[in-house]
């Protein structure tokens, strides 16, 4: 699968790299959309390399989640193509279940990630028509600079690539308390009898409060704007699948109005609790920004009985205190700020055609796969696994389809030559 060359362009006399020419796509990232991807062009028998920055596959789910994280999502709607989850797992499989789902899957489909490779940068060689991928090693072992030179590119590295951490008046300055992002938080064991400030209310903030609050600690959450809160089950149905369900018959607006209603009626009026929905509804949001609603699974009932504080926008920190806008000072001795991810795209890939300067593609959805000279992205749909799963299935159907016709004709060639030598025989 793997010959090596060197194009030699005037960089490669200052840039002593090791080159290695991969026959099929190069995909960076092997989280699930990487391995999904991985494992369409598997069946396709399309060969593939799979580089990988951290020391495992899915790293966000085993080096950057808390121990109490399930999904989210009824498992027949999160598994990957060609392979659903075993029926013994629960509804909504825990963290330690998914990943050993991963891990089973990379073992069917024979997908071995390069291990610690860091993308430096990857471009488009307009002269060989080729894409040019530089990485750099992490590992103890080679600790090697490489060019990996392919026709096709895969961007799998993910919408949650890095930590996003605000700048907020005397954080990192002033306050003498812990400071931990979400992605550090594995359990609230350690916070028993501590005051914590949770900043962000979306689902890993709602879920680090009740993870707190069960553990007895005293959380306060931030909560700065509008969000929709909804229950993960309405009378025993998933929320998303009667979303799923509602929307094949009836307009956006019908569906928001009648999920709300339903909302309304499992978990009350929540706006006395400082819980105030945006004025655009939960499904259409998702569609238009991608913001996905937070599916109360505890942290709500914790809400309402006072365990988990509501509180306002942050005006700065100092010693071991907070001041609120509202002029409130709080007493803290730790702040978990789960203020969420970005995409780290425009770092390295040096292209302006598929993705934009947000490191998301410039179409959407379902448009948002496929780029020009062999650039596709595959998980950055803003819907989930699903999203990420169809992506993989339309790749390694686009790439397959080349390959197939160009193995053929190479064989085709072959058996041309063989005759002929067999003729002036």
């Amino acid at each position: 699968m793997e010959n090596m060359f060197r194009l030699m362009g005037s960089e490669e006399f200052s840039d002593r790299r090791r080159c290695i020419w991969v026959n099929g796509p190069v995909i960076i990232g092997a989280g699930p959309s990487g391995l999904a991807t991985a494992a369409c062009l598997h069946e396709q028998g399309v060969p593939f390399v799979v580089l990988e920055r951290a020391d495992c596959i899915a790293s966000l789910w085993q080096r950057r989640t808390y121990d109490r994280i399930k999904l989210h999502l009824p498992k027949n709607i999160c598994q990957l193509p060609k392979m659903p989850f075993p029926e013994d797992y629960p509804e909504y499989p825990t963290k330690r279940q998914f990943i050993d789902y991963l891990e089973s899957y990379a073992n069917r489909f024979e997908i071995r990630p390069q291990f610690s490779e860091c993308v430096q940068s990857a471009r488009y060689d307009e002269t060989s028509g080729l894409w040019r991928i530089k990485t750099t090693s992490s590992s103890s072992i080679s600790g090697a600079d490489m060019e990996y030179i392919c026709r096709w590119l895969v961007v799998a590295t993910g919408e949650n690539a890095e930590r996003v951490v605000p700048k907020i008046d005397g954080l990192t300055a002033e306050f003498e308390g812990e400071v931990i992002h979400s992605c550090e938080y594995k359990s609230g064991e350690k916070y028993k009898g501590k005051s914590v400030l949770v900043v962000g209310c979306g689902n890993s903030g709602m879920e680090v409060s009740l993870d707190l609050a069960n553990h007895n600690a005293n959380p306060s959450m931030v909560v700065r704007s509008s969000v929709h809160v909804l229950p993960r089950e309405i009378f025993g149905k998933p929320t998303f699948e009667i979303s799923m369900m509602l929307m094949k018959w009836l307009p956006l607006w019908l569906v928001d109005t009648i999920i709300l209603i339903l909302a309304w009626l499992v978990l009350g009026n929540l706006t006395k609790y400082g819980l105030k929905r945006p004025n655009m509804g939960p499904m259409e949001l998702k569609a238009v920004t991608g913001k996905t609603p937070v599916l109360n699974i505890g942290a709500v009932e914790k809400i309402k009985s006072g365990d988990v504080h509501i509180v306002p926008g942050i005006k700065g920190f100092s010693n071991h205190h907070v001041e609120l806008v509202d002029g409130h000072i709080l007493d803290l001795d730790a702040v978990v700020l789960a203020t969420g991810y970005r995409s780290n795209v425009p770092s390295w890939l040096q292209e302006n055609d598929l993705f934009s300067k947000n490191g998301f593609p410039k179409s959407a959805y379902p448009d948002a796969w496929k780029g020009k000279s062999g650039l596709y992205a595959a998980g950055f749909t803003r819907k989930g696994l699903a999203g990420a799963s169809a992506d993989a299935v339309n790749i390694a159907q686009d790439i397959g389809k080349v390959w197939r016709e160009e193995t053929k004709r190479q064989k085709m060639r072959t058996r041309v030559v063989y005759r002929r030598c067999i003729s002036l025989a």
